[in-house]
């Protein structure tokens, strides 16, 4: 198998943002393109404008640049999404398939596309929900990861791709800032707390979610497509887990650390979009496989958070002074 030379798309949002300088550390700068809507992005990166829906486009860059890898991360997110239902279906289902067709004709080695417990739905088993349950998502991010889930699996079957998918759980990282998912409240949280500003809360305290704080979920990323390709059983989407909590758990384990901190529930919205989704997820298929195993807890994650995005205020205000 070649060095990977790897193409990230929507390098510019929570997760790229992370994964591209984890791709660097591993591979080597040079072997990673990033690649996003948006003319620039706040990233080291050897970077192109690109627009996934422009077929055209992605095939030259693929060609040009001698990609074999893809993390395909464009996407618009659940909460977002409810705002322009065309617009989140053609990026996220459109876009895909325009990946998926030049990954297959270019023959590229491997393909990641994430996707989410948005998948699940009312009708989905609740707690320690199994990989393989009833998908019947309301939000048009859910439909569009389920349509994103087959596409994927169809392309591996039908074509012999190696394309793999993990289902994130809510995402938690003090590289950048919430973008529109209805588990960003817990990223916000940490930034009112840390700055002692009060926060309201857009979901009510006890809505159970599943979490995950964001070097785990780089580091799944890296494992699962570093595993060899035999280990590889689900080719939809891994369930993937690692601590579950509530608004008003997490709200208590930064009171540890911050006393004054102070919280208000005002649920609007997203409230619906969490109750539809899963409290807790059952990822034994990715511990079997490919040995998963998280290292935060909400604890040790608190912690983490808290230092980092003190360090980031301080130098914040030191450059205005």
């Amino acid at each position: 198998m070649a060095q990977p030379k790897i193409l990230v798309t929507g390098a510019g949002g929570q997760l790229g943002s992370v994964l591209v300088p984890a791709l660097q550390a591993k591979y080597g700068f040079n072997q990673v393109v990033a690649s996003d809507i948006r003319d620039k992005i706040e990233i080291n990166a050897d970077y192109v404008q690109l627009d996934v829906l422009d077929k055209r486009q992605v095939i030259d860059i693929i060609h040009a640049r001698g990609i074999n890898q893809v993390y395909h991360l464009a996407a618009i997110l659940s909460a977002k999404g409810e705002e322009n239902v065309q617009f989140t279906w053609d990026i996220n289902v459109g876009g895909l398939i325009n990946l998926l067709e030049v990954a297959r004709t270019a023959r590229l080695e491997k393909v990641f596309v994430p996707s989410s417990i948005a998948v699940f739905g009312p009708l989905t088993q609740g707690e320690q929900t199994p990989q393989y349950p009833v998908l019947i998502p309301e939000t048009i991010y859910g439909i569009s990861k389920v349509t994103g889930e087959q596409w994927c699996n169809y392309y591996h079957k039908r074509f012999n791709l190696d394309v793999r998918s993990l289902r994130y759980p809510g995402l938690i990282s003090y590289q950048s800032m919430p973008g529109g998912g209805t588990t960003d409240y817990a990223v916000d949280i940490f930034h009112k707390a840390v700055q002692d500003q009060h926060f309201q809360c857009f979901l009510s305290e006890n809505t159970r979610l599943p979490m995950m704080y964001m070097p785990d979920a780089v580091r799944a990323t890296l494992e699962l497509m570093e595993a060899p390709r035999e280990q590889i059983s689900v080719r939809t989407s891994y369930n993937l887990a690692a601590m579950n909590f509530t608004p008003k758990e997490i709200y208590q384990e930064i009171q540890k650390h911050l006393p004054q901190f102070t919280i208000s529930y005002q649920p609007d919205f997203r409230q619906e979009i969490a109750d539809s989704w899963t409290q807790s997820i059952n990822d034994e298929n990715a511990r079997m496989d490919w040995k998963w195993k998280e290292e935060y807890n909400l604890p040790k994650m608190v912690a983490d958070m808290i230092h980092h995005l003190k360090i980031h205020y301080q130098e914040k205000n030191q450059d205005h002074v």
